[in-house]
C-alpha cells in the first residue's frame, strides 16, 4: 500500500518537471477550494471561512469512476464506506468512521427526504446527471438536523434550474449485462420560471453464481426514477425552489432456481423486495429585505418484501417544516428558527405490535416532533470565528432533548487554519428500518426492553494547511474526533444464533480516530488526492471492552487524474481504496469462516475522450484485479442448500448440534457479509451535454 502510494506521488512530480508552468490551473483550484456551502450553518459560506469542516465533493469526483447508484460512487470518499448488509438481496448504507449507517443522517438539498427504509434502497435512485455536489459532514449534528444526524451528515446538493444544460445523457453498460441510463433537461418557461426534468433508469437481469454456492452473487434489480424541479424568482430577492421524485424499484436474490412463483414459500428461498416512494419538497425566500427561508418536504415509502417465507409490508411517511430567519445585531450574526416532523411507520411486524391478554393489536408508530433552535455567530477578529448553537427537540415519548453545538476557527499565517467542533446528537431508533438482519428470516428478534433513544457527545480538532506554490496548489488536512455514545444500542448475534437480541447497552460506546488527506493540482492539470483513516470503534460493557463489529481500523482512498493529450481530450483516471480488518458476525467457535475479514484493495482505471461539442466516451474496468470476499473463506452464506433449515437438529435450549450433515452445527445466515461480491468487469459509456 505505501509502495502504490509512494509511486504514485513521485510520477506526479515527475511528470510535472517535464510539464510548464499554467496558471490558469492554479487559479482554477484556489477557485475550487472556495466552494460555497450550505451544511452545517445552514447558510451560504464559502468552504474555507467556514467554522464547520467539510468534505466537498463535486459531480465531477463521481465521474472518475462511474457507478450505477451512489453507494458504489461514494467508496472513493475519505471516511466514508459503503457497507453491503445482506449476501442476497444486497441492501446496505453509508458507514461514517466506522460508524454504522443508522447514524449517518441523508439530506437532499438540505432537506430530510432519506431516512429508514429510504437509506436501504432510495439512494439508489437519484440521477447522476442531476447531482452538483456533495457535502459531508463528520460528527454529532443533531443540534440543527435533529434526530438519525449522531455520525454525520451527507447532504446530496442538486443542479441549479437556472444552470441546468438545455440537454443531458449518460448511459454506461458492463460486462456483467448491466445497463444504467441518465436523461435529464433544463429550460425556461418563462424569464421567471426555471424547470428542468431528469430520469434514472437501472437494468440488471442476469443471476450469476461464481462462487458456486448455487445462490446469486449479487441479486438482480430494476428500477426508475423521475425528478422534477421548478425554481421561480421574484422580487427583494425571493424565490421558490420546489421539486418532487418518483421512485420504484424491483430487486430479487438467492437461489439460482427461485422466481416470483416461490414468494414467500418455504421450498426455494429467494429474497424479493418491491418499493414505491414518491417525494415533493421546496424552499423559499421570503419576499422580505429580511432573510426568511421555508423549507418543506414530504414523501411515502411503500415495501413489501418476501424474505424466504417470511412477508415484511411496510409503509413510511415523514413530513417535514421548517422556517428559520438570519439577522445582524452589530458584529454578531444570529438563526433562529422552528421546525416540526412528523414520522409516520407502519409494518406487519412485532415493531408496530402491542399483546393484550386476549389479543393483539396492531399500532403504528406516529410522532410529531417540533423543535426550535438557535445559532450565534460572532468574528471578533479577523483570524477569529466562532459558531455556537442550541437546539431542542420535543419528542411525545422522550419528551425534551437539547442539542448544543461549538465552533471554533482560528486563522494563522500562511494559509493554516486550525477548527475545534464539539456538539451533541440524538437517535431515537426504528430497528426494523435500519436492521436488514433482523428481516432475513434466518432469525427472530428478541427485544429486552422499551429501548431509549441513544445519545453522543462529540468533538473534533482539524488542522487545515494550504500552500499555493508555482507548481500548483496542495491542500492537506488531518483531524482528531471522538464521539462518546450512551444508550448505544447493537444487536447480539452471539447468545443465540436463530436470534437478535437487541437492548441498550450498560455502559458506554466509543468512536474516535484520527483522518488525514491530501489534495494536490499541479499546473499542468494533474491532480491527486488521497485519504487516510486510523479507527478504533468499541463499546464497553460490565468493565469488558470490545471491537464494534463490521468496523475497520483502516481505511484509505486515492484518485489520480492525468490528462494525456488536450488536442485529443484524453484523460486517464486511476481511482482506489483500501480497507483493514473489520470483526465479522460469526456462529460461535466451530465456525470455520474467519473471525476477521482480510486486508483489502480495490483498483478502477478508466480512459475518458472529450471533445468541444459536449461529447464524451469513456471506458474502464472496475477491480482490476477481481477480489472478491468469496476467495477469502470456505464460505459465505452457511447451508444454502438448507436455507431454512429443515434438516438442523437443535438441543433444548435452540442450539444447533453438530451432526455428520451439518459437522460445524451451522444454521443458514446471510449476515456475514463485508465487501460486495462483483469482481473484475468491464465498462463503457457515453455523456452528452448540450449547453
Amino acid at each position: 500500500m505505501n509502495k502504490t502510494f509512494g509511486f504514485v506521488i513521485l510520477n506526479l512530480f515527475l511528470i510535472r518537471l517535464m510539464c510548464q508552468h499554467d496558471t490558469a490551473a492554479v487559479h482554477n483550484s484556489e477557485k475550487n477550494l472556495e466552494e460555497i456551502t450550505v451544511t452545517g450553518t445552514l447558510k451560504e459560506i464559502s468552504k474555507s471561512d467556514n467554522p464547520v469542516p467539510l468534505q466537498i465533493i463535486q459531480s465531477s469526483f463521481f465521474q472518475k469512476n462511474p457507478a450505477p447508484n451512489i453507494l458504489e460512487s461514494i467508496s472513493q470518499v475519505s471516511g466514508l464506506r459503503p457497507q453491503v448488509n445482506c449476501n442476497i438481496c444486497g441492501t446496505g448504507d453509508i458507514h461514517i468512521n466506522g460508524m454504522e449507517g443508522p447514524y449517518t443522517m441523508i439530506l437532499i438539498d438540505g432537506m430530510p427526504l432519506v431516512g429508514g427504509l429510504a437509506s436501504v434502497y432510495g439512494l439508489m435512485g437519484i440521477p447522476r446527471t442531476l447531482m452538483e455536489r456533495m457535502e459531508v459532514l463528520k460528527g454529532a449534528a443533531s443540534s440543527l438536523y435533529g434526530s438519525e444526524a449522531m455520525g454525520g451528515i451527507i447532504n446530496l446538493i442538486t443542479k441549479k434550474t437556472s444552470s441546468y444544460p438545455k440537454f443531458t445523457f449518460d448511459y454506461m453498460a458492463t460486462t456483467l449485462h448491466e445497463h444504467t441510463a441518465d436523461i435529464g433537461a433544463g429550460y425556461a418557461i418563462t424569464p421567471r420560471l426555471h424547470a428542468l426534468s431528469a430520469i434514472h433508469s437501472h437494468y440488471y437481469n442476469r443471476p450469476l453464481d461464481l462462487n458456486r454456492d448455487q445462490f446469486t452473487d449479487f441479486p438482480v434489480q430494476k428500477r426508475i426514477s423521475v425528478f422534477q424541479k421548478f425554481s421561480a424568482f421574484g422580487k427583494n430577492n425571493g424565490y421558490v425552489h420546489a421539486g418532487g421524485r418518483f421512485f420504484t424499484e424491483y430487486r430479487w436474490g438467492g437461489d439460482m432456481r427461485w422466481n416470483p412463483t416461490f414468494a414467500g414459500s418455504d421450498s426455494i428461498y429467494g429474497e424479493s423486495i418491491r418499493t414505491l416512494r414518491w417525494e415533493v419538497f421546496g424552499s423559499a425566500r421570503l419576499p422580505f429585505k429580511a432573510n426568511h427561508q421555508l423549507w418543506f418536504s414530504l414523501n411515502n415509502h411503500l415495501q413489501q418484501s418476501h424474505y424466504g417465507n417470511t412477508l415484511y409490508d411496510a409503509v413510511q411517511k415523514t413530513y417535514f417544516l421548517q422556517w428559520h430567519h438570519d439577522f445582524k445585531i452589530k458584529k454578531h450574526d444570529f438563526l433562529t428558527g422552528i421546525s416540526t416532523r412528523y414520522d409516520y411507520y407502519d409494518d406487519n411486524t412485532v415493531a408496530t405490535e402491542v399483546l393484550y391478554p386476549s389479543h393483539k393489536k396492531n399500532l403504528p408508530y406516529a410522532a410529531l416532533i417540533p423543535a426550535a433552535f438557535v445559532q450565534w455567530e460572532h468574528k471578533p477578529h479577523e483570524s477569529w470565528h466562532m459558531l455556537a448553537g442550541l437546539r431542542a427537540d420535543f419528542h411525545p415519548v422522550h419528551k425534551f432533548i437539547p442539542s448544543p453545538r461549538l465552533a471554533i476557527k482560528k486563522n494563522f499565517k500562511h494559509h493554516l487554519f486550525l477548527r475545534l467542533n464539539a456538539g451533541t446528537g440524538f437517535r431515537v431508533v426504528n430497528l426494523f428500518t435500519e436492521e436488514h438482519a433482523s428481516l432475513t428470516g434466518a432469525r427472530t428478534v428478541e427485544i429486552k426492553e422499551a429501548l431509549k433513544p441513544e445519545r453522543s457527545q462529540n468533538i473534533s480538532l482539524t488542522l487545515t494547511k494550504k500552500i499555493y506554490a508555482r507548481f500548483g496548489v496542495l491542500e492537506l488536512e488531518g483531524s482528531l474526533f471522538y464521539t462518546y455514545f450512551q444508550n448505544r444500542i447493537l444487536p447480539d448475534y452471539q447468545t443465540d444464533v436463530q436470534k437478535i437480541i437487541y437492548d441498550n447497552l450498560q455502559g458506554h460506546a466509543e468512536a474516535k480516530g484520527i483522518t488525514l488527506s491530501a489534495d494536490l493540482l499541479l499546473s499542468n492539470r494533474i491532480s491527486f488526492n488521497a485519504g487516510i483513516n486510523f479507527l478504533d470503534n468499541t463499546f464497553t460493557e460490565n468493565g469488558i471492552t470490545q471491537r464494534q463489529m463490521l468496523s475497520e481500523r483502516f481505511s484509505a482512498v486515492w484518485n489520480a487524474s492525468f490528462p494525456l493529450s488536450a488536442k485529443h481530450g484524453l484523460h486517464l483516471d486511476y481511482t482506489g481504496n483500501a480497507y483493514g480488518p473489520m470483526l465479522l458476525p460469526r456462529q460461535g467457535e466451530s465456525d470455520p469462516r474467519p473471525e476477521e475479514s482480510p486486508f483489502y484493495s480495490l483498483h478502477n482505471v478508466q480512459l475518458t475522450w472529450k471533445n468541444k461539442k459536449g461529447w464524451e466516451l469513456y471506458a474502464g474496468v472496475k477491480n482490476i484485479f477481481d477480489w472478491v470476499p468469496w476467495k477469502h473463506t470456505p464460505f459465505l452464506i452457511p447451508r444454502t442448500h438448507d436455507p431454512f433449515d429443515k434438516n438442523v437438529l437443535f438441543n433444548s435450549e435452540g442450539k444447533p448440534l453438530p451432526t455428520a450433515e451439518n459437522p460445524f452445527g451451522l444454521v443458514f445466515d446471510p449476515s456475514y457479509v463485508y465487501a460486495p461480491n462483483v469482481g473484475r468487469r468491464f465498462f463503457a459509456g457515453i455523456r452528452v451535454t448540450i449547453k
